[in-house]
Order: structure tokens, then sequence, then C-alpha cells
């Protein structure tokens, strides 16, 4: 089986002192390759010599990231039998050559790493390097390899059939399967190569990680074939951890050189040492010595076999060498990639810094930044030199898919929007780009179906994961929407087809994880509305409000209101925009209800910025402004942000106001408990009765609160004004306040403070509790509570026809219906079973308190009913004052 194979650089046209080409000769992260010499001429050589005649099957090279050459040709050179074995007796055979890209489209980051296989034998391998691409780096015309490596098989003889699958199985190898048959589908493989081959493995592992690798692979192949399966699976897991190991050790390798570079040899030092320490600890936490079996193998049989290696999918040959070039083979979706270049926090990347490591792909790009350069856009997509060959064929679902394409632009072109080399998409929009702008056509329907067929392939380009391909395709669509239709005078209706078949697909796009598609997406979009042809039409604007659905990803989610909120502060609500306060509002308050805050902060600035602009219309669309809706965090910060907008109070000054409430009501509770023991006082004869206080009988202004203790409640029933002065002031015990209750004016024994609490709480026909705030107010003035008082009040409106407190959700019918029993001037009106009854105090009392009252004061009947016998006596008429 091919494996790799080592040289030596015998020859060399030319070179840079600082980049020998004796670098080529070895394979590791520190490795800084060749660079031919300053203002050189070209083509260059480059001669490498094998160790034996060798059957090569593979040649890999690794490009320099701004020192590239346009073309590489390989010569394999072999010397007859009967001359000696060195360079002059040498006679060469052409084998083909590869073109390398010019690496404009990476910034010059990236390394290109070239795979080709190859069929032919020899000792000696040339490569003839043609002329550099001209870049802004490439300050001296210069060319570099980074790393050149062979695969293939020693031979030591010449063969007389290569053809043979066997001719290289040794003899040990060969008995072992012959007496095993079910192993020869694991080792009789002539054509596979090993991923520990791979230019790849030994540019970013640490050389004496990947030998212990190699070693454990032979020990694995060995525990294969003696059935030491459980050893096996040891080393294989040991494997794949050490290759982990291996590629950050290299990384610390790199890190610990530029620092020696930059003088800092505190930090190299560091370095040092934790690379000492690291390699240890993973040597002792995988018990090398063990897995090696350094003490000896309890299975001795030796076994001398070529590494196993893992089959991978067959690759083609990217070029059919004694023959001119064909196409490169079809690349995996991770060709196409950039990967993350090692850098170094402190110093700016070396141009001969390894890049990080890699899996054995062909053809990769290995990312790398140049030393002292700015970093820069990528290029645009028009700038791309394009790939020559043919791409793979379509499927045959493919060709019934893009058949109207195809049938404008022919099979070809199409093939390669369609190819899985990122190159060939892009060059196919290209291709069409110019195809669009140099064909003149005469009439209207072939005009549409050029346009049908380019918006076809501008769809796909839109959603293609790479981001030249991507730009490649709004730059079409931009030329299309700008150039072609005004140019060719479409119809309205052709400028709507483009935009509506490709604005799903730039919304789709501006959700996308990379932060330059995103933002370029969301431009284009905002772009488009603004384009001649495509405003009047309102089209981008009708498809971006239309309201998604909630589960929508919260990043396309958020970038479709971005959008939509850019669109509002370009275009506004004016009626020849496409945006009114509807399909606005519709569109955020679905958006409020995305899971995803970033979602609905959005909405809620639009929402915001429409409240500035047309006030109360907004709250149309929004649930009622009551203290339910305000219980949820999203709406009362809306609903505060418009009470700020129209002027009203903060939440703030109308927690001050109430708190200046609560404090002059407290105020007035306590001068009024004050005066009641005052009066306890005379009555009781510890204090001498003040005549003043007595013949003024002024009424306090509200009356105390009436709560119950036990129940953790207060109440604060209103106060009545005494209208009628007792003139038998000589009657001391008219004075005596105690046991009584200064409502309904029953006196009880157990009418102590916690009594008369209990007796207001439950049992005075006079009171009742509050159904909303549950305080206990007088039946007198239960209205007036609700509408200025209670905590609900802002639920409540007065009838202008009963005068009772009515639920706003019921005013509307309640004042239509015109069903309530009308209040009549001089009348007190009840507010349970809304009756007209007698006018002033005594009214209120024979109509709560007396048999034939009130039938929906409960406590009345339970008043009547009470035993008066020596308990209960009623309190003199007119002389009640608060307790």
């Amino acid at each position: 089986m091919p494996r790799k194979l080592p040289f030596r650089v015998i020859h060399v046209s030319g070179q840079d002192e600082s980049y020998r080409a004796a670098e080529l000769n070895y394979h590791s992260p520190l490795t800084k390759g060749w660079q031919s010499s300053r203002y050189c001429l070209y083509p260059q050589d480059i001669v490498l010599q094998l160790e034996n005649r060798s059957r090569l099957r593979k040649i890999q090279i690794l490009s320099h990231q701004y020192l590239i050459a346009t073309k590489i040709e390989f010569f394999v050179g072999d010397v007859p039998d009967e001359q000696t074995q060195d360079l002059e007796n040498a006679r060469y055979t052409r084998l083909g050559y590869v073109s390398l890209s010019d690496n404009e489209k990476t910034g010059y980051k990236a390394r290109e790493l070239k795979s080709v296989h190859v069929d032919a034998i020899g000792l000696f391998l040339k490569l003839n390097i043609h002329k550099n691409h001209i870049n802004k780096y490439n300050l001296y015309n210069q060319v570099g390899i980074i790393a050149i490596n062979v695969i293939g098989d020693e031979i030591k003889q010449r063969p007389t059939d290569i053809t043979d699958p066997d001719m290289f199985l040794d003899n040990e190898k060969r008995k072992a399967i012959e007496g095993d048959p079910s192993l020869e589908g694991l080792y009789n493989k002539p054509d596979f190569i090993s991923p520990l081959d791979d230019l790849a493995f030994d540019m970013y592992q640490d050389p004496e990680i990947a030998g212990i690798i190699r070693k454990l692979e032979k020990k694995k192949q060995e525990a294969v074939l003696q059935e030491r399966f459980e050893y096996a699976k040891r080393l294989k897991a040991a494997i794949s951890e050490l290759q982990k190991v291996g590629e950050k050790l290299g990384k610390y390798e790199v890190e610990k050189r530029q620092a020696v570079e930059n003088e800092d040899y505190d930090k190299a030092k560091l370095k040092k040492v934790q690379m000492d320490e690291y390699r240890l600890q993973v040597y002792k936490d995988l018990n090398l010595p063990d897995l090696l079996e350094t003490s000896g193998s309890r299975h001795p049989q030796t076994i001398d076999l070529e590494p196993i290696r893992q089959p991978t999918p067959p690759r083609l040959q990217e070029l059919s060498y004694r023959s001119p070039p064909h196409s490169p083979p079809p690349r995996t979706p991770y060709d196409e990639r950039p990967l993350p270049a090692m850098k170094n926090k402190d110093t700016k990347p070396s141009s001969d810094s390894p890049p990080p490591p890699r899996t054995p792909y062909d053809e990769r790009l290995l990312p790398v930044k140049p030393p002292s350069v700015p970093e820069e856009e990528d290029p645009p997509p028009e700038s791309s030199a394009g790939i020559t060959g043919e791409p793979e064929p379509m499927s045959e679902k493919e060709l019934r898919e893009a058949s109207y394409a195809i049938d404008v632009f022919g099979e070809p072109l199409v093939s390669k929007a369609y190819s899985k080399t990122w190159s060939y998409r892009e060059d196919a929009l290209l291709a069409v780009y110019k195809q669009i702008q140099e064909t003149s056509v005469s009439g209207k329907e072939e005009c549409r179906n050029l346009l049908r067929a380019a918006i076809f392939l501008v769809k796909r380009a839109i959603d293609d994961k790479v981001y030249a391909v991507f730009k490649a395709g709004l730059h079409l669509l931009k030329m299309i929407l700008t150039e072609f239709i005004p140019q060719h005078k479409l119809q309205k209706q052709d400028t709507i087809y483009a935009v509506e078949k490709t604005i799903p697909n730039l919304l789709h796009k501006a959700g996308d994880t990379a932060a330059r598609c995103r933002e370029d997406a969301k431009k284009f979009v905002l772009d488009e509305a603004s384009y001649t042809d495509v405003k009047p039409t309102n089209i981008v604007p009708h498809e971006c409000v239309k309201p998604f659905k909630l589960t929508l990803a919260p990043r396309q989610a958020q970038s479709q209101c971005e959008i939509v909120e850019a669109l509002y502060k370009k275009l506004g609500i004016k009626s020849n925009t496409g945006l009114t306060l509807e399909n606005l509002m519709q569109f955020c308050v679905t958006a409020l209800g995305h899971h995803a805050g970033e979602v609905r902060d959005v909405a809620e600035r639009i929402i915001k910025d429409l409240y500035r602009e047309v006030k109360d219309p907004v709250k149309d669309y929004l649930p009622p402004d009551n203290e339910k809706n305000r219980k949820i965090t999203l709406y009362r910060q809306l609903f505060e942000y418009f009470d700020k907008v129209d002027g009203k109070p903060s939440k703030g000054d109308v927690k001050k106001k109430r708190a200046d409430e609560e404090r002059k009501k407290q105020q007035e509770i306590d001068m009024l408990q004050q005066q009641l023991q005052q009066l306890k006082d005379m009555a009781s004869g510890k204090q001498p009765i003040d005549e003043s206080l007595v013949e003024s009988k002024k009424p306090p202004p509200r009356r105390p609160s009436v709560a119950s203790k036990k129940m953790g409640q207060k109440a604060d029933p209103k106060k009545k004004t005494d209208k009628k002065k007792q003139k038998d002031d000589d009657d001391v015990s008219m004075y005596n306040m105690d046991n009584i209750c200064i409502f309904c004016g029953e006196r009880n024994e157990s009418f102590t403070e916690e009594g008369l609490d209990l007796h207001y709480w439950k049992h005075c026909p006079m009171l009742k509790r509050c159904t909303n705030c549950k305080q206990v107010v007088e039946i007198a003035s239960y209205t007036e509570h609700l509408l200025t008082e209670c905590e609900a009040k802002s639920n409540y409106s007065k009838c202008p026809r009963c005068s009772e407190a009515i639920p706003k959700s019921d005013f509307d019918e309640h004042v239509a219906a015109k069903s309530c029993n009308p209040s009549k001037q001089g009348f007190n009106h009840c507010p349970l079973c809304h009756q007209n009854i007698g006018g002033g105090e005594e009214g209120w009392k024979a109509h709560l308190m007396s048999r034939e009252g009130c039938k929906q004061n409960p406590r009345r009947l339970l008043a009547l009913n009470k035993p008066a016998a020596g308990k209960s006596k009623a309190a003199p008429k007119g002389k009640k004052t608060p307790r």
C-alpha cells in the first residue's frame, strides 16, 4: 500500500537566504518552506531525490499564501539500470501541471493545498514552477512553497507488471491473509493511502507525538491480527486523543518560536514549561508504556505488517497525466471552508507560521495572515479568475428542476451553477451577468424568459453557503433590477416577479449565522426598496411586514424586525410607501409574542416610534390599558411610555401623591381618636367636662376606619355630620360612649374595642364590606366610595340617571337600556336595592334597620333578631361621636 516516501532536495535554481530549499526536507509545525530569490527568472526548478526507486501515487503541494505561482509542472525522472543513479543521468517524463488560485478571494490569508494523484515510477521528482501571481503583498515577484509530500510504494527492482495489486504485499502479510480470509478486505487495498501519511498530519502535529501515533497504529494492526480486540480498542482511543494533543503542542511550539523572535524570553520559557508538563501529564494519563508494551507483549508473535488504514472514499484523478489537463475533481463542502489560522495573541502572525491542524482533504485553503499586512474586505465576485474544464454532470432531478434555465442559458452553464465546486458556481453567475448585459434581445417575451431564468439562478445563489457565490448573486440581482428591467422597459409585473421570488430568500439569509451575510442581506433589502422601478410597487415593504410564525428562529425574526424598523424610519407611513399603521401594528403585535427578548425589543421600539407620530390609534391594536394588563411587564412599559408621551404623571408621581393622601388621612384618624379618648375620659369622670368641646359639637371631617384587627383589614367608613345639637347638657350620661356603636346606636356590654371591631366587620346593619378592596364602609356612602376612594375606582363610572357606580364593562349597556330607577332630588338612593328612600340620616336608619326596610341588606335581619333583654340599649339620639 502507498506510504509517505522520504526525499531530499538535491537541486534548486534559486532560493531566498532566509527560506532555503532544505526546509522542504522535513515537515513540522515550524517548517518555513522555500522561497525563490527576489526578482528571479522563471520558471524555477526544484528536484527531489527519493531514497529508492518508487512507484509514485500522490503528490501534495502546500503553496505560500501570497507568493503564489500561476502554474506548477511535474516531471518524474529515472536512471537506466546500466548507469549511475545521479542527477546528470536522469531521464524525465512530463506528468502534467496544476494551476494555483491567485488567492484574492481569501484576502491572501489562506494557503492552498493541492493534491494530485499520479501513477509513475522513478527516482527523481522535478517541479517546474512558473511565474507568480501579481498582488500588492508580493513586492519582489517571488514564489514560495511551504511543503511538498510524496506518497507511493518503494520497489527494489523494475516490476514486470505494475497492475498486479498483490505485487507489493510481502510474504508475511500474504501468509497472514491466506491464513485468515476474513482479513483480505482489510489489507488487500493497494490504492488506499493512510491519513497518517497526509501532508496535513505532519504539518500540524508535534513530531514526537506523530511518531508515537504511528507506533500505536502499527500496534493496533498487530492486535487485530492476534484478535486482541480489547487492546485494539484502547489503542484506537489513545490514537484519537494523541492527535488532539499533538495539534495543541504544535500550536504551543509556534507560539514559543514567535516569543523568541520577539525576544520575549519569559513567555518562551513559560511556553516550554507548559509544553513539558502537558506532554508528561498526557503520557501518564494514557499509561503510554503499557500501551506500547515496552515491558513485553502477552502475545509475542512477530508480525511485520504495513499499517492498517481506515478506508476512505475514492478520489478522482485531478490530472490525466501524459495528456492535456482535465477538470479538477469535485470537492466536498469541507474543501470550501477556510480554517482558522494559528494566531499568537501577543504578536502578528508570521508568514512562515503554519496553519492549524486539518484532516486530509484535497485542495484545501489553509489560512494564514501575511506579516504587517492590513486586513481587507473580500474581493468583489467579478474579480474571480475562473476555472478551466467542465463541472460534474447534473443528476436527473437537477435537470428537471433547472429545465427552464437550461432552455435559456444551456446545460453547460447551468451545470456550473449546480456544481459542488464553489468557483464553478461563482463563474456561472458571472457568465449570466455578462450574457444579460451583452445580449441584445428584441421581443418582450424573450426578455421575460431571460429574466425568469436568471432569477431562478439568483435564488440558489442567495441561499449558497459560500460568501463569494452569495455576493455574486446579489450583484446579478442588482443589475437586473437597476439596468436590465429599465433598459428593456419591462412591465411593473416583471419587477414584482423578480422581487417577490427573491425577497423570501433574502429575509432568510438575513438570519444567517455569518455576520457579513446577515448585514449584506439586510442592506440589500433596504437599498432594493429605493430602486427606481421597485419603489413605486411597494412590494418590498409589503413583503417585509407580513407577520411571521412565532416558531421562527430568533436571529431571523430579529433581522426581519430590524429591516421593518429601518424601512419605517426611511419611508414613513405615508399612503404611497406601502407601510401603514395597520400592517405595521399587526406585524409588531405578532413580534411581541415571540419568545426571544431581542425580537420583542425591536417590535417595542417600532410601537413607541409609531405612538409618538400618531398617538391614540396605536392603542386600538393593543390590549386595554387596565390594571390587569399593566401587571404584564411588556404592556406596563408600553403604557407608561404612552403616559409619558401624553404628559401624564409617571408611576412614581402617582405613588408620591397617594403617599401624601395616606399621610393626611392618618393624621385625621389620629386627631379623631384623640378627641374620642377625651370624651371617654369626661364620661368616666377622669377629666372635667370641656364645655367648649361639648357645646360646639363640631363633627369631625371623617369617621375613623372600621376594621377587624383579627382579620388584618382596615376600613374607612364615611363619617356623618351631626345635624342636631343636644340641648340637655346636664345629662352627662349622653357623653358616655362606652359600649356603643356610633353608626347604628346599639349599646352592648360586649362592645369593647375588639368587640366593636367585630361588630363593624360582621353585624352593623349600617355598614358593608366593599366587594373590591374589602374595606368596611357605610352603605350610605358606598357609591361615593366606589367612584372616588376604592382601589378599583378606575373600573367604575357614575350613571347620570340613577347616580350609582356602574362597572365600565357594563356601563354602555346600562345607560342604553334606561331601565334603572332614576334618583330623585331630596331623597337618598340605596345602592343595594336601588330604591329612593327618605332623606337625611334618619331615612337611612329607617331603611337599613327597620323591619320593613331594605330587603337586600342581610345584616338588617340579624340586628332585628338579636335579644334585647338588658344587653342592648339605644344610644341617645344625635349624640353619636366618632370612636
